[in-house]
């Protein structure tokens, strides 16, 4: 009977351990589009929730600028003992309970102030959009490397078993006494050689698995399977177009124009500094025998309102001036800027332009050479067939097609990492998502 019971026990807990090591298992693959990592990325990037914050607060502060100009009602008391003539430090007579109220009906220079800080705060939603304009693009290019990184590593070792084979060709024929041991050598430092571009491209393929995973919100330990995807044709424009798209849509040139009419709205509030500013005013106070008013004024009344509009008229201003003279010349400086920025990002988008033309015509050489080179292992492979060649030629073949190859996955990859820098300047970034 007690061995039935541990026999019962002994199940129990190969089961619970069996569950929990199915429990602990890596989760299988899922499959990736570029669009969908995109997706993914901007659902759960930590810097577009930070800049999101950011625009949040700005709002706030905005918001913190214009309550002048809002009703304010305070409630409060000066209630205290006094010896002489009733009176406070803020000027006010002492009260059980006061009630004051203000509004901004008319004051130039603080509107002008509000409105700087509520186009400052709309400056922040345009980092907002150019946060997530970056996480775009560096997701992008990040998707498009790994898919470039991994099809080479799948080259590499193809290249790895062509090295093999050659090095133990070489070391026959060096033991046969055909071949000098310099030849033997030369095929080791081959074979080395793909061994050290195997462990750079793993190290790569690592880094980016990790910034995609830390992009997209996935687990440490996830494994993803990427689609053979390419940039959108919709994302393809003509330079001269991008130049015109960029002008309206480029990120610093927004920037720079919200800051030139944060600037503006200041300008003109500074100068409005000598027009008179009216306030709507009104106090209620609720008095007290024992601060002995009737000892110093005719007639004692607890109750007490007074209500109505206060209007200073600047007769003199040294402040006014000053702020005026500051207010133009920042207001100058941010239309330089405005100027200099646009065209700053048209040269920058011809530049990027004239890049991606040199990177198409750089793809191109790299097709052409490995269709030669494909064409060479085609050749040697039947001279082989003939009895006319050697393996080791055939396998030498084999290994330059291979880093043509991968010279064509490279020129792809930068004709692509261009045309992504390209479109994020324009601000047409959201092209690739298409």
């Amino acid at each position: 009977m007690r061995r039935f019971h541990r026999t019962v026990i002994a199940v129990l807990l190969s089961s619970a351990a069996a569950t929990a090591l199915c429990g602990q298992q890596t989760p299988p693959p899922i499959a990736l589009t570029l669009k969908r990592t995109l997706e993914l990325a901007l659902q759960n990037s930590k810097d577009i929730k930070i800049a999101r914050i950011q625009a949040s607060v700005a709002d706030r502060a905005a918001m913190i600028s214009k309550a002048d100009f809002l009703p304010n009602l305070y409630v409060g008391s000066g209630a205290g003992y006094t010896y002489g003539i009733p009176e406070t430090p803020g000027g006010r007579a002492p009260s059980i309970f006061n009630v004051t109220y203000t509004e901004q009906v008319f004051n130039l220079p603080l509107r002008g102030a509000a409105k700087e800080q509520q186009e400052q705060a709309k400056a922040q939603k345009i980092l907002l959009e150019d946060m997530r304009s970056a996480v775009i693009a560096g997701t992008a290019t990040a998707y498009l490397e790994l898919a470039k990184v991994r099809h080479s590593l799948d080259l590499l070792r193809k290249e790895n078993d062509s090295a093999e084979k050659i090095l133990g060709v070489t070391q026959e024929r060096e033991g046969e006494g055909l071949e000098l041991p310099m030849e033997v050598t030369r095929a080791q430092l081959t074979k080395a050689q793909v061994a050290q571009r195997v462990l750079q491209l793993e190290s790569r393929q690592e880094e980016l698995e990790t910034y995609l995973r830390d992009q997209l919100g996935l687990a440490p330990e996830q494994q993803f399977e990427l689609a053979a995807d390419e940039l959108p044709g919709a994302a393809e424009q003509e330079g001269a177009n991008l130049v015109a798209l960029a002008m309206e849509n480029n990120t610093d040139i927004r920037l720079a124009q919200s800051d030139v009419r944060a600037k503006e709205f200041r300008y003109r509030g500074e100068k409005g500094g000598r027009l008179p500013t009216v306030e709507l005013v009104s106090v209620y106070s609720l008095l007290a025998k024992f601060n002995n008013y009737d000892q110093f004024f005719q007639t004692f009344q607890r109750n007490n309102l007074n209500a109505g509009v206060q209007v200073q008229m600047p007769i003199f201003s040294a402040r006014t001036k000053a702020a005026v003279g500051l207010a133009d010349v920042n207001l100058q400086v941010a239309r330089a800027t405005l100027e200099s920025k646009k065209s700053q990002v048209s040269a920058d988008v011809k530049k990027k332009t004239r890049r991606l033309r040199e990177m198409d015509a750089a793809k191109e050489v790299a097709r052409l050479q490995l269709q030669l080179a494909q064409q060479s292992v085609s050749a040697l492979q039947s001279q082989f067939e003939e009895g006319k060649t050697n393996l080791r030629d055939v396998e030498r073949a084999r290994l330059e097609e291979s880093d043509r190859w991968m010279a064509y996955l490279d020129a792809t990859f930068q004709r692509q990492q261009a045309q992504v820098e390209l479109l994020r300047t324009a601000g047409q970034i959201d092209k690739v998502m298409e």
